[in-house]
């Protein structure tokens, strides 16, 4: 079991910033979130990678920066459109490549997309196609006011694609769907890939870890039993915590509790 901290935590510092950071904190586990297209530039990625290489980070996963704009580009009737958005994942999965990471984190369509789920499973394996030609895959992410931030969307994904359909899940966006996390977790622990963590109170959706009232030992100990063996990735906004340091504390003591699950 795999814990780290994503880029995204940091925003709006910039990407490379925030991954020096996760480095000088002793974090051996990220995703990258992509801020900018001109963050695709090779002499970019080439900083991201000194960065990682300094300080023996693992980049488990890729977050694109145009997330936003999925269902328009990928889930829509153009063609055309498509295709470039098939390029930008195609770049996507190159940079992953050279960083050594396995998947890169999709958000999707919206609810009021015109594809038919057979459609919208279709068009998710082209672009799985595309993106594996580096070795990489594409997760689908379960976020609020997206088509998979529905659990039937994500059963019929499941149903369709089997084995295929491969998720992100993120705890924080689950509790906004008005989903139990664990109930979520057990009905598709064979599709899921990869983990975005968080904390919650009834004050706040989102928390850092161990700072609100979710059970993360029996969180751990369900991974555990399902023979989870990726990473769970702290991923909060800026407004969860005062100070960078706030991250890097939750992280330590959330290892301690992975540690005390895993004896």
């Amino acid at each position: 079991m795999n814990i780290g901290v994503s880029t995204a935590c940091l925003y709006p510092l910039e990407t490379e910033l925030a991954l020096e950071s996760i480095g000088k904190a002793g974090v051996k586990y990220t995703e990258i979130f992509f801020n900018a297209m001109c963050e695709l530039k090779q002499s970019f990625i080439d900083i991201l990678l000194d960065i990682k290489d300094e300080y023996e980070i693992n980049v488990v996963s890729l977050h694109p920066t145009m997330s936003l704009a999925e269902s328009f580009m990928i889930f829509s009737a153009y063609d055309r459109r498509y295709r470039e958005a098939e390029e930008q994942y195609r770049r996507y999965s190159e940079i992953a490549a050279q960083m050594g990471a396995k998947y890169i984190i999709m958000h999707g369509g919206k609810p009021n997309g015109i594809l038919t789920d057979e459609e919208y499973c279709e068009r998710y394996m082209r672009l799985n196609e595309v993106t594996m030609e580096n070795g990489v895959r594409v997760l689908q992410e379960n976020v609020v006011r997206f088509r998979a931030g529905d659990i039937e969307f994500m059963r019929s994904m499941k149903n369709i694609l089997g084995n295929d359909a491969a998720f992100c899940f993120d705890i924080k966006q689950s509790i906004r769907c008005g989903y139990d996390p664990f109930d979520l977790i057990k009905e598709f622990s064979e599709n899921i890939k990869h983990f975005h963590i968080s904390d919650h109170s009834t004050a706040s959706d989102c928390l850092l870890p161990l700072d609100g009232g979710f059970e993360f030992s029996k969180f751990f100990d369900l991974l555990k039993n399902n023979l989870y063996n990726g990473s769970c990735i702290i991923e909060v906004y800026r407004d969860s915590y005062k100070e960078y340091e706030d991250i890097f504390n939750s992280y330590c003591r959330l290892k301690n509790t992975v540690a005390n699950c895993y004896k």
